[in-house]
């Protein structure tokens, strides 16, 4: 297995605020091969790029939220000009997700998105939590969401930390959707899902006290999942960026030190 490694930059959103340069070349010095952007930090497209290739990161894609795509389309066009490959649809607020009617908004929307991110030389991707996991007359709703938009406009990126917790087996998920998953976010966790769960991906902060102990985030390879068997569904799949990402550090490690020890990780296996 030979896959480039990327790192979302979420994982060290308090250091790209601080030193948005100085994180990067932290990044790259890490033998991370690419990055994955939550946001530009106040900075215009040709600066953001002009980094990356500073420091020979691939700037392979960037979450962007459902609303602000939604509301303005023109948006793409930023990350086009950035060089994004992939832009990515990265979490629903409550309204919008499985059981809401305006999830229905969700896949419409995902198809006038993915025409768009085409024209502009993108794809545009989906990244899954676990209440995609939801049901709905019997079917996933992730499910329904990549069979009702064709793979031609939307593709998978799936976070392999949330499909568990959803209640399935990620390798399988990547096998499921053979030829669909250029991206896979590889995330590791310890503990089992709790009701307060996101306030550690930085949502709710007043409830991070109540999830700690139960539900914990860690570097790769040092919770839970299978990273080996994911990671050969993935190359019988045709992946071809794997995406590190961490949402909040633990361990007693800072951000950085945490994609330190799971590229670490991953470069012992690859």
């Amino acid at each position: 297995m030979n896959f480039p490694i990327a790192l979302q930059l979420y994982s060290v959103r308090d250091d790209m605020e601080r030193d948005f340069e100085g994180t990067l070349k932290q990044v790259k010095d890490l033998g991370y091969d690419g990055v994955e952007f939550a946001g530009l930090f106040g900075l215009d497209a040709q600066t953001v790029r002009g980094y990356c290739e500073k420091y020979d990161l691939v700037l392979i894609s960037a979450h962007v939220p459902f609303t602000d795509m939604i509301n303005d389309p023109a948006l793409l066009e930023t990350y086009a000009a950035i060089g994004c490959k992939f832009v990515v649809i990265p979490y629903l607020t409550e309204e919008y997700r499985p059981g809401s009617p305006r999830f229905q908004e969700v896949i419409d929307g995902a198809r006038v998105l993915g025409e768009k991110a085409k024209e502009l030389g993108m794809i545009l991707a989906y990244h899954n939590h676990d209440f995609e996991f939801t049901k709905i007359d019997g079917e996933y709703a992730i499910d329904i969401l990549y069979r009702d938009v064709p793979a031609a406009l939307l593709q998978a990126e799936f976070d392999t930390c949330w499909v568990k917790v959803g209640g399935e087996d990620p390798a399988a998920y990547v096998r499921k959707y053979n030829g669909r998953v250029e991206i896979l976010h590889l995330k590791d966790f310890v503990g089992a899902k709790t009701e307060n769960m996101y306030a550690l991906i930085g949502i709710d902060e007043d409830e991070k006290k109540d999830t700690q102990g139960k539900f914990e985030f860690r570097p790769v390879g040092s919770g839970v999942q299978n990273f080996p068997e994911i990671l050969k569904a993935a190359e019988e799949c045709g992946t071809k960026w794997i995406v590190v990402e961490q949402d909040s550090p633990s361990m007693g490690l800072s951000p950085i030190e945490c994609a330190a020890s799971s590229i670490r990780y991953l470069r012992s296996i690859l």
